[in-house]
């Protein structure tokens, strides 16, 4: 929902830190992350981060994520004060 609502503008939102610490326990390295995909291709590395590989196969596997991901460069954070952000842009065809 967040995601498509994104292609009109950016989604910032508050998610629920007891949901992430009762997963597993972080420590110092916490639960930030950076995902930036092109056309639905994850354009930076995010070997480091369960979290940020967990979410990415979640999106990949969807059909209707897939089709909505063409065309667009999307950035998905989450910072030390865990709130996700979803930036979304049109990839332009003449680049």
């Amino acid at each position: 929902m967040h995601l498509k609502r994104s292609l009109n503008e950016e989604q910032q939102f508050k998610l629920n830190i007891t949901d992430f610490e009762s997963a597993g326990d972080r420590g110092k390295s916490g639960y930030t992350f950076n995902i930036a995909l092109e056309n639905g291709k994850v354009t930076n590395n995010i070997s480091g981060s369960a979290v940020a590989r967990d979410l990415y196969e979640a999106l990949k596997d969807d059909e209707a994520i897939k089709a909505m991901l063409l065309n667009r460069s999307i950035k998905i954070s989450v910072g030390k004060s865990f709130i996700l952000s979803i930036k979304n842009n049109h990839i332009s065809a003449f680049k």
